[in-house]
């Protein structure tokens, strides 16, 4: 069976950590009450988190584009095949979605993202409070359908790991 290429093995498996980390990350600051010192760390680490998961899908959209992935295994119903095909697109498109809603979000409330504490992310925009109460739930909701898509990427790669034992999830192990 053909594995995908070392690039994008990679690719994977730091974009698939940082966006875990992102997401627990945001609920952890999130409830933190008040506006303490912890929790203003945490933001600037999740904003940080956030716009690196973007440049990462775009190396990873990038590369797919330009790299054949390899083929489903033969054993895989023309109906698995394209629910697999969907649900990686719709993972590339919520790992767009995601952080630029967030960094959307950020800007409406009239908050600089400075990535890394080096340097800033230029605002498209100048506050907007109506905006930022538009944009609020939905960050939150484009997250919570990123992680039930993960979370069914990983189901369904555990069912061909462990029912089928077709050999799919190998193609994407390092």
């Amino acid at each position: 069976m053909q594995r995908y290429t070392n690039t994008a093995i990679v690719l994977h498996w730091l974009t698939a950590l940082l966006i875990v980390a992102a997401f627990v990350l945001g609920l952890v600051m999130t409830d933190i009450p008040g506006l303490t010192p912890t929790k203003l760390k945490y933001y600037s680490w999740h904003k940080w988190l956030g716009i690196t998961v973007l440049a990462l899908a775009a190396a990873r959209l990038l590369w797919r584009l330009a790299q054949r992935p390899p083929a489903f295994p033969v054993s895989m119903s023309q109906g698995q095949v394209k629910a697999a095909e969907a649900g990686h697109w719709l993972l590339y498109l919520l790992m767009f979605a995601v952080p630029v809603s967030g960094y959307l979000y950020t800007t409406a409330a009239g908050v600089p993202v400075v990535y890394l504490g080096l340097f800033q992310i230029p605002s498209l925009f100048d506050a907007s409070p109506a905006l930022k109460e538009a944009l609020k739930p939905v960050h939150y909701w484009l997250n919570m359908l990123l992680a039930a898509v993960v979370a069914g990427h990983v189901l369904a790669a555990l069912k061909h790991q462990f029912i089928d034992k077709d050999g799919l999830l190998k193609r994407m192990l390092p």
